[in-house]
């Protein structure tokens, strides 16, 4: 049944006739995440970046009813600049396509859709999380349930430090979500390398990734496993400067009483700005080397 809602690109559907390894990339970083241009040029950048590593891009949306498993750059461009596009995770999929809607998926939709379309690796920017304040707003993203029933591997650079890092950290373990550091023992925090929290198992190389998602699904274990890849060191903004950047941002949040689904979206403006902008070439460079890294695994978990 599932197979009347996929539609796949002539790339990726070659690639699945020919046994290639593909990366499933999320669409929400471009109709949501980042400012035109950039979003689009980012996008292009990242499917590159995944060719010439030896794997096949699959960036994933949904276009009039449809979940697109790659995407065209007339379809990019749509994605990019157009107003139609609903932020799409788990509980918009049936509406969207019921309605024959554009949605662009988060990390919990997008791992569901490159599951239905047989994709093991997905690689993204960062993960959600629990929120900071979540034992009284019960503020949990919903890409840690997806993490916990999903056979996706998702390449990403930790979660944001915005978020609740000790409690998300928590939040997967009871899950028995694996969080493997690549090249790491320190969680990276999204914009930073390091946090205060270790990761569960440091992997050195994306063959031993590999063999460690590859055993998990073997053993029948579903769920996914997190590949936490440090942003380049040359890109990475200061843990002590970003920690200031967002404790400040919270202070005047609170005090202008923003709440609920008002504080992310506020805290992200503010960060950019405290930062001169300096957020969002950080936030490219880290979606390339996870695309690279992803790249990498996919090769190795065929």
């Amino acid at each position: 049944m599932i197979e009347k809602y996929l539609e796949f690109s002539a790339e990726v559907q070659e690639a699945k006739k020919a046994n290639k390894p593909i990366v499933a990339l999320e669409s929400t970083i471009i109709s949501h995440g980042m400012p035109y241009p950039q979003n689009i040029e980012t996008a292009k950048e990242v499917e590159e970046i995944i060719r010439k590593n030896g794997a096949v891009p699959a960036t994933i949306a949904i276009l009039d009813g449809k979940i697109k498993i790659g995407i065209t750059d007339e379809e990019l461009e749509f994605l990019g600049t157009s107003k139609e596009i609903e932020k799409a995770s788990r509980r918009d999929l049936p509406y969207l396509l019921a309605n024959k809607k554009h949605g662009a998926t988060t990390v919990a939709a997008t791992m569901i859709c490159a599951q239905y379309a047989g994709i093991e690796v997905f690689a993204t920017g960062g993960i959600g999380g629990v929120h900071r304040g979540a034992e009284t707003t019960m503020d949990i993203s919903a890409d840690l349930q997806e993490l916990a029933q999903t056979n996706v591997a998702v390449v990403c650079a930790g979660a944001k430090s915005i978020l609740d890092i000790g409690l998300t950290l928590e939040y997967l373990e009871t899950h028995g979500v694996p969080v493997l550091g690549f090249e790491t023992d320190s969680l990276p925090a999204f914009y930073t390398r390091t946090s205060p929290f270790g990761v569960n198992y440091r992997v050195d190389t994306a063959e031993d990734a590999a063999a460690m998602i590859r055993t998990k699904w073997e053993l029948g274990l579903n769920g996914g496993v997190v590949v936490a890849n440090p942003i380049p060191e040359a890109d990475a903004l200061e843990e002590a400067f970003i920690t200031n950047v967002i404790e400040s941002a919270l202070k005047e949040a609170k005090e202008n009483n923003i709440a609920g689904k008002k504080v992310t979206p506020f805290l992200l403006g503010k960060v950019k700005e405290l930062t001169e902008g300096k957020s969002l070439t950080a936030n490219i460079a880290l979606v390339k080397h996870n695309a690279e890294v992803g790249a990498r695994i996919a090769v190795n978990l065929k």
